[in-house]
């Protein structure tokens, strides 16, 4: 019994820690918000600018900032998405939620190609009682079928 007290107190101790720690690099400062509209119209894809990649960020029921190499680009709200044209290399994404959740915040990684499509798609889900933030790469076709249904969001930092 003693021992699972123990192991009990560390959990909890990590897990305050790791709620007080600031967001990871690949996010953007703390102390930003954005205003979020969602265009029902927009229903196309913008093919990557020459010499980049584009980057479609699509997102389930939920208001979620996205970060992407220590900068916020963008946010969506519902069942929304939006991209942008970024650089070949290797990028750090971030999504972060403002809802109550275990797992406010996750981060993935990824090596752009010029000329390459990317989709990566932040949904929270229930596991154990908690909500959790999942952020993963998501199928080409998944995520074309889930574009054809979401709304593009169209997000401006507020001031």
């Amino acid at each position: 019994m003693k021992l699972v007290l123990i192991a009990l107190f560390f959990v909890t101790s990590a897990f305050a820690q790791a709620q007080s720690v600031g967001l990871p690099p690949a996010c953007g400062p703390k102390n930003v918000s954005f205003d979020v509209k969602l265009d029902k119209s927009q229903h196309t894809q913008a093919p990557p600018e020459p010499g980049k990649a584009r980057v479609y960020f699509l997102q389930d029921s939920f208001v979620a900032r996205i970060g992407m190499d220590g900068a916020w680009v963008g946010a969506n709200r519902g069942h929304s998405y939006f991209s942008v044209s970024v650089e070949p290399g290797e990028h750090h994404v971030c999504a972060k939620v403002d809802v109550v959740s275990e797992h406010p915040v996750e981060v993935a990684s990824f090596t752009a190609e010029a000329g390459k499509v990317y989709y990566f798609r932040a949904r929270l889900v229930s596991v154990e009682g908690g909500l959790y933030l999942f952020l993963a790469q998501a199928d080409n076709d998944e995520a074309k079928y889930l574009m054809d249904s979401y709304s593009l969001s169209v997000s401006q930092p507020k001031k």
